[in-house]
């Protein structure tokens, strides 16, 4: 027998989050929810098993499943509601929703919050959203246009329940996308890239319909490789198929009428969890596969077209503003990358026609900090931690001292780990509605972590709330609690546009006089009296002694953990499932309930 929904003016729901992995998307849902006031609890799981387990130890009123790909056993959704997020429109039906939408190049797409029953996707539909659909990767249309669409549903269909309300009527004028229907799982047979055949445009479509995963399975050399983040190039040519540049990581490989960069690439499992994703010429090397083609470059400031050629870094001005745009692969920062957009900042500090340096991360992610999938294919991974470490700090030092101009963080996309110190290092700091900051470290193995962090968050929100934000419980922030917290300065722009507007305006504004000079002049006494009080050295050495340790002491609990996060595999755990918060060490223990609003 279904629970029925509490009436209106009680309290809250207690919701149960049954999710594969805890990713962006129930992260967003987590923070939309415990901000109006529900009980929620993630519990991962990969078992109808552990779902049934999850389920009697929370015994939720409402079960909510944003990302999950095992199917709900019958002996749940038959006594307890359970509303699952599908990222396709009304009518549409299947597991590779968004592939399909992209492969066929589909105009418009959408998110339905459907009821689970024993047909897969055929339960009733509580709530949709429909959304453009733009020429980007899946991952990257999950983590926006799905992404708020999914929010807007949830949230419309756990108003309704509480409501009383029904589910949409066949009759409900919001008909299914045209093309909206059951497909079957996209298997790599149709991913394929034919290289003799295929455009540019055709070759982008497949890789950016399989991106994230599983990424489209192809050859090089004789090996078998997943690709992925595939970005056009508008001047290379050569025989389709062929290699023929290198830049920053990525290969450039030749279509029928053009050629397309492709950054990443998964050397095909065999076992599972053998291999992980990494920089294209790097997993080449670990395979054996040698290049003989050259690298071409592209200077930072070269005006050209964000779709014209695989670019990285990014400096482009517009009056007396600096923008620097750095979009990094799932927003990890290798040594390499840490270094170039260190040297691309210097630059941009020494432009004296500019007031205002406007730092912008990338679309999807403004920073997660050290890349640990590098970190991991290296041959010394404690060595390289420490070199990754470093680097960052070297660039963060050089936004904290910063004198001749002011500096704004702009982040259209989340940012964890050492990428919110980062991006607090800026003079102001501002984000788009959506965004969700998990500023925490010691979930990777108790990892200390450093980027002046003790530093930089204390100024902001007080040393004993900074000791909360980077340590358990590791609960992920919203733009509108980190405004209230004193983490961001402003949260504003429902969509990338309006938030490129609304920014641009911003630092335009910060560099007209009299506020330019004001807030110049405000920013180097605060500096000067912080350094009189304790200096950036000190911060910097207190934080790396614990993290040297972390990295080189006898322990190797952040070797293991770096080592299960990049591999995927699951927590060590007593229980069938975990509520996410038996990862805030890396040692087992029983399932913890999650704290309702804060």
């Amino acid at each position: 027998m279904t629970i029925e929904p509490r009436t209106p003016g009680t309290d809250q729901l207690r919701i149960l989050f049954l999710v594969s992995a805890h990713n962006g998307l129930s992260q967003r849902a987590f923070v939309a929810l415990t901000e109006l006031g529900y009980e929620v609890t993630v519990a991962v799981v990969n078992s109808p098993e552990a779902m049934e387990a999850a389920v009697d130890e929370h015994d939720p009123e409402l079960i909510v499943c944003p990302f999950l790909k095992t199917m709900i056993p019958e002996s749940i959704w038959a006594r307890r509601r359970c509303l699952v997020v599908h990222p396709g429109p009304r009518g549409d039906r299947g597991p590779s929703s968004l592939d399909w939408a992209i492969e066929l190049g589909m105009a418009e797409w959408g998110v339905s919050v459907i009821q689970a029953t024993g047909e897969v996707d055929g339960g009733p539909v509580w709530a949709t959203r429909s959304f453009p659909m733009r020429g980007g990767g899946k991952s990257s249309l999950y983590r926006h246009e799905v992404r708020r669409a999914a929010i807007g549903a949830l949230l419309e269909a756990i108003a309704k329940i509480r409501g009383g309300g029904t589910p949409l009527k066949a009759s409900h004028p919001s008909q299914p996308v045209p093309m909206a229907r059951a497909r079957p799982l996209m298997t790599q047979d149709r991913r394929a890239i034919d290289w003799s055949s295929d455009s540019t445009v055709r070759v982008l479509r497949k890789v950016r319909a399989a991106e994230g995963s599983p990424g489209v399975l192809d050859v090089i050399a004789g090996c078998e490789f997943h690709l992925f983040g595939a970005h056009p190039e508008q001047t290379l040519r050569g025989r389709p198929g062929e290699i023929v540049a290198r830049r920053d990581g990525a290969i450039c490989r030749a279509t029928t009428d053009g050629a397309v960069w492709l950054t990443h690439m998964k050397q095909r499992d065999d076992p599972p969890h053998r291999y992980f994703k990494l920089p294209a010429t790097r997993a080449l090397a670990l395979a054996g596969v040698e290049l003989e083609v050259p690298h071409v470059g592209v200077a930072i400031d070269a005006p050209a077209r964000l779709d014209s050629t695989y670019r990285e870094i990014l400096y482009a001005e517009r009056g007396r503003v600096g923008y620097l745009r750095f979009d990094f692969y799932n927003g990890a920062m290798s040594t390499d990358q840490c270094r170039r957009l260190h040297e691309a900042y210097e630059y941009a500090r020494r432009r004296s026609q500019t007031r205002v340096i406007v730092l912008m991360g990338g679309r999807d992610y403004f920073s997660n900090g050290m890349h640990l999938n590098l970190i991991e294919a290296s041959d010394d991974p404690a060595a390289e931690s420490w070199r990754n470490l470093i680097a960052i700090d070297d660039l963060v030092q050089a936004v904290i001292e910063t004198d001749s101009h002011l500096v704004v963080s702009a982040l259209a996309g989340d940012a964890a780990a050492g990428g919110v110190p980062f991006a607090v290092a800026a003079d102001f700091v501002v984000a788009s509605e959506d965004v969700v900051l998990n500023p925490y470290y010691q979930h990777m193995g108790g990892l200390y972590g450093s980027e002046y962090w003790t530093y930089l968050l204390p100024r902001r929100v007080g040393a004993a709330m900074a000791a909360r934000l980077v340590g358990p419980p590791f609960d992920p922030i919203g733009a509108g609690e980190a405004v209230r917290l004193g983490l961001l300065d402003m949260v504003f722009g429902a969509t990338l546009a309006g938030f490129n507007t609304r920014t641009r305006a911003l630092a335009e504004g910060l560099a007209r006089e009299p506020e330019f000079t004001d807030a110049l002049e405000r920013k180097r006494r605060r500096r000067a009296e912080d350094e009189a009080v304790k200096p950036l050295h000190a911060y910097r050495s207190e934080e790396l002694a614990p993290s040297h340790e972390c990295f080189f002491g006898p322990d190797q609990i952040y070797h293991e953990a770096r080592h299960r996060f990049v591999h995927k595999l699951p927590a060590p755990r007593i229980s069938p499932f975990h509520d996410v918060r038996e990862e805030q060490t890396h040692v087992a223990r029983p399932t913890l309930r999650s704290h309702g609003a804060r």
